[in-house]
């Protein structure tokens, strides 16, 4: 299957939560960085989720949030430090792609955003990712 989802970071699963309707997941990327998805108790199901799985964490580029530095007290569970390694800015809209250790996103933010960031090639920044917006596949 090929997906229009350009980031997809693979890990392995270090704990599935199961909750009554959702289940979190704790996935240690290859990178070394952790990650939290929150997905269905049914999805964990089917993919038969457990400690050691090999996964994908799919993420879209919309879904990717930037800052220049770690943020406290939000809610946000997903914090993944970074470079950025390319930028793309459009009329309304700019393209970022971030290097982790082990893998990379792409960041689609308005053009606002970046300018307001002052975001430029090599600047470090952070990934922040909602756990609902990301999605498991087993590998």
């Amino acid at each position: 299957m090929t997906l229009s989802i350009r980031n997809q970071l693979p890990g392995t699963v270090t704990a599935v939560h199961p909750g009554e309707v959702m289940a979190t997941v704790e996935i240690r990327l290859d990178g070394g960085q952790h990650l939290t998805a929150a997905i269905t108790l049914e999805a964990a199901d089917d993919l038969s989720l457990a400690e050691g799985s090999a996964v994908r964490a799919l993420v879209k580029s919309t879904e990717v949030s930037l800052a220049t530095g770690r943020v406290d007290g939000l809610s946000i569970r997903n914090q993944l430090p970074g470079a950025l390694t390319g930028l793309t800015i459009g009329g309304v809209m700019a393209s970022a792609k971030v290097s982790l250790d082990g893998g990379e996103l792409t960041a689609v933010i308005t053009k606002e955003a970046a300018t307001d960031l002052g975001l430029f090639v090599g600047s470090d920044v952070v990934a922040l990712i909602k756990a609902t917006e990301v999605s498991l596949a087993t590998a």
